[in-house]
């Protein structure tokens, strides 16, 4: 099975780099599922579900997230009955929604969770790593494919994570810093892994964000409301990862890049 993971969606243009280039990447790399991170993706600031229908229409499987899930208040209505949209698995028992599920593609069934880290993320969760093992005997014996979004700041958390789950899940990727990094590995035991990777939006901005409010921010200390930098060349990042539908080992792993 060949997953295409897209790194966070910002915005309008995230969106408008999906609609246009998934179709080309389609033809280009046969990917069968795409997995995206969609806490960003109205605005910049969350989801609605104008765009979570929007997103389905243009052909994302599975959508992951982080702490930005519920910054649209309208989530609370529909994440309960969106079967496609994950919030991390690690939030409190009698959070809305679920934080991973197993999906069917052409026959084949893979499961997806997605996991926030603690370090730096200033929220209140369970451990990931344990809620990963209290997921994983729950799944192990279901699937053989076990996708894993990290929603973490600390690249050594994400490392850390990755070593952890080695050999159990197939393929763990990081999401949130919006930076992609070169460190695609598949591990010792089989597991594909990228500490992040990146954003799909306004590559000339602060991380999707119009530059002048961020740089008063720092300059200033002060709070500043950011907008999605919505002018010049939009940045598409993703990972292809070839996973093998017996074993559930990652085969081959890939960065991807491209310019709209």
């Amino acid at each position: 099975m060949r997953i295409l993971a897209i790194g966070d969606i910002i915005g309008r243009p995230g969106r408008k780099a999906l609609r246009e280039l998934l179709p080309q990447l389609k033809e280009e790399v046969a990917y069968d599922v795409v997995i995206a991170n969609v806490e960003n993706s109205a605005g910049g600031f969350g989801i609605t579900k104008k765009v979570y229908e929007e997103l389905l229409e243009i052909g994302i499987d599975v959508m992951t997230s982080g702490n930005h899930i519920w910054d649209k208040k309208e989530v609370y209505n529909f994440i309960g009955e969106a079967y496609n949209l994950l919030r991390p698995a690690n939030y409190p028992e009698g959070v809305p929604g679920r934080g991973y599920g197993i999906f069917k593609k052409n026959g084949v069934e893979f499961a997806v969770i997605n996991l926030m880290g603690k370090v730096f993320m200033d929220c209140n969760l369970e451990n990931p790593f344990k809620t990963f093992d209290r997921i994983y005997d729950e799944l192990k014996d279901k699937v053989k494919i076990i996708v894993v979004d990290f929603h973490a700041e600390a690249t050594s958390e994400k490392w850390a994570f990755g070593i952890y789950v080695d050999g159990r899940a197939s393929f763990v990727y990081g999401t949130h810093t919006h930076v992609p990094t070169a460190d695609e590995f598949i591990l010792k035991k089989g597991t594909g892994y990228v500490s992040d990777i990146g954003m799909t939006g306004v590559w000339y901005s602060a991380i999707g964000m119009k530059p002048k409010e961020a740089i008063e921010r720092f300059l200033l200390s002060l709070p500043r409301r950011f907008e999605v930098e919505d002018k010049g060349e939009i940045m598409f990042n993703a990972v292809l990862v070839d996973i093998d539908e017996e074993t559930g080992k990652t085969k081959s792993i890939e960065r991807i890049k491209r310019f709209l």
